[in-house]
């Protein structure tokens, strides 16, 4: 296990403010993940490539393809008001 002052330089590394129960908590945690971190250290990983992800990745994206649009007469054929091809709208910024 870690020992108590390790357990408090990391505590005021992280600026964290702990009673002596936490210390005992967080020791116990911080030793069960170092143990695991060696664990997986001793794995032979040689043979594999470095990667930047666990998984590969792939565009879930369709193809960026240009397609006709609608004509502009439909799409201003509820418009409540118009000019020129383009609907027209009250100002919402006042001019200083």
């Amino acid at each position: 296990m870690i020992d108590r002052e390790t357990v408090i330089h990391v505590a005021k590394l992280a600026r964290l403010g702990m009673t002596e129960e936490d210390r005992e908590t967080f020791g116990k945690q911080l030793s069960v993940i170092l143990e695991n971190i060696a664990i997986l250290q001793e794995v032979d990983v040689s043979g594999v490539s470095p990667t930047a992800h666990a998984s590969r990745l792939s565009s879930i994206m369709r193809a960026d393809e240009s397609q006709p649009s609608y004509a502009p007469e439909a799409l201003l054929a509820n418009a409540p008001d118009q000019e020129d091809n383009c609907l027209k709208v009250n100002a919402v910024l006042e001019e200083s």
